[in-house]
């Protein structure tokens, strides 16, 4: 069986929209006041919709892979490198079992200057 076509526009927009949704998480995380109407049930479906975004890049395989990596090429922004990490992490890890701390850690030391 053939493998489908990748739907390269849409694989992008999976790109883009998982490293903006990390980037909104995150930011919440460090500044709860900020946005008061985050309550558990939108943290929960943002949560949601960040997996659903990097599960599609995982279907798109290596060209997922790709696409992420054009996206932080383009914009060296933490929200682009944590997608690109979570892609080659080897076995999907969940965003809610991440430890934070040594996410941010990671994000600060290897992202690119402007």
């Amino acid at each position: 069986m053939p493998k489908p076509p990748v739907l390269e526009n849409v694989v992008r927009q999976h790109a883009e929209m998982a490293a903006f949704l990390w980037t909104v998480y995150d930011g919440h995380l460090l500044s709860p006041d900020k946005n008061p109407e985050m309550d558990e049930e939108r943290l929960s479906r943002l949560i949601e919709r960040l997996e659903a975004h990097l599960d599609g890049l995982r279907v798109a395989g290596a060209d997922g892979l790709r696409i992420a990596e054009e996206r932080y090429a383009e914009y060296p922004e933490a929200g682009e490198l944590f997608v690109l990490r979570m892609l080659v992490a080897g076995k999907p890890i969940l965003v809610a079992e991440l430890d934070l701390e040594k996410v941010r850690a990671y994000l600060d030391a290897h992202r690119r200057a402007d």
